[in-house]
């Protein structure tokens, strides 16, 4: 596992520090972010704005793809798609991303993003780049 890159990941994007999303633990192949909830990241009816859990979905897959990767690699999302299933509300959010297929230069991985419910599945390819 590239943890090297995983640590870059999460301490140098600005934007993923800003909206308060941490790393919980990753493996092989996998992992799980959480976001402590508060009013930055409700939309106008008080629910978890879609973009919040799409960037969590995002993010969360580019960490497991980069668990796959060798060093002086780097990894780079190509497309994603996000179904929103329910309204999403809690204290917390939480994101379990797990790759279905690595590849050489391309990784597909499915994102999972709970409250209480699973409130959305996202599914996103990643490409694999050298540095």
């Amino acid at each position: 596992m590239n943890l090297e890159e995983i640590q870059r990941i999460f301490s140098t994007a600005p934007f993923i520090q800003h909206v308060g999303m941490r790393l919980l633990d990753a493996g092989e192949g996998w992992c799980e972010t959480e976001i402590e909830i508060g009013q930055q990241h409700e939309q106008q009816d008080g629910f978890i704005h879609a973009g919040v859990q799409a960037t969590m979905a995002d993010h969360s897959a580019g960490t497991a793809a980069a668990t796959l990767i060798r060093p002086g690699q780097y990894v780079l999302t190509v497309e994603f798609k996000i179904n929103l299933l329910r309204p999403a509300k809690g204290k917390q959010l939480r994101c379990r991303a797990e790759v279905l297929r690595p590849g050489k230069t391309l990784t597909v991985v499915e994102s999972s993003l709970l409250t209480e419910k699973l409130v959305s599945k996202a599914t996103v390819t990643i490409a694999v780049l050298d540095k």
